[in-house]
Formats: structure tokens, sequence, C-alpha cells
């Protein structure tokens, strides 16, 4: 897994264990500035603040990704259930998982560990 820098064992645990980190914990459920979403390990950019949302769950939440190209996603049957895993299409770290439980117009949600991702807000 190609890296830009250290990550601490939380991160190591979310990215390449494929561990979650507790609801609720993220200081990125509160950040509402103007800026883009990168992946903690690699840098790919992977949301746009415009398509964050509140989505309740405890997780940052998004309904679009940066582009297309920027996600890759897996099939998950961990913990008795199904659900479709998301990862860094740069790096292949664990993000998240998309749901299609999430607002117009894509119906989605991409419901993401704070912890790999880092935000960086826009420059005024």
């Amino acid at each position: 897994m190609p890296t830009h820098k250290k990550l601490n064992a939380e991160q190591i645990y979310i990215l390449q264990e494929k561990g979650t980190e507790r609801p609720g914990s993220s200081p990125l459920n509160f950040e509402k500035r103007s800026g883009i979403y990168y992946c903690a390990n690699c840098h790919n950019p992977l949301f746009k603040s415009g398509a964050k949302y509140e989505s309740g769950s405890g997780w940052p939440s998004f309904y679009i990704p940066y582009s297309a190209e920027v996600l890759e996603e897996h099939s998950d049957t961990s913990h008795g259930m199904i659900r479709t895993e998301i990862c860094c299409a740069s790096c292949h770290g664990h993000l998240g998982h998309v749901f299609k439980d999430g607002p117009q117009p894509t119906g989605l949600r991409y419901c993401v560990n704070g912890l790999a991702l880092e935000f960086e807000p826009e420059r005024e």
C-alpha cells in the first residue's frame, strides 16, 4: 500500500485492517468549511465538501465521490451482513461502505471513517 505519510495505529487499523472507528468520534463529522477530503494514506482526492451531508450515522457521509475513478467497490460479507465496501482506488485502503439510502441526486450514502480522511480547506 503506497503511502505519503506515517499513519498512526488507529489509521492503520482502519485503512489496512478494514477496521471501523467508533460512531460520532470523528471531528470531521462537524467540519463545515469548503474544501476537499483526501485519503489519509496516499492523499488521493476522494470527496468535495459540497457532497457532504449529515446522515445521522455517526460517520462523515457523502452522496457522490470526487470523481468516478477515485473509489473502488468490493462485496463485504463480514459481521453477518452483505455490504459494499469502498476503498481508495490509488492505495486500496479501506474507507468505509456505500449504502443505497442517501439523498438525491444519487440516492447513495458513502459512509466513511473520519480517520481514513484528511480535510484541506479551500484557500480564500
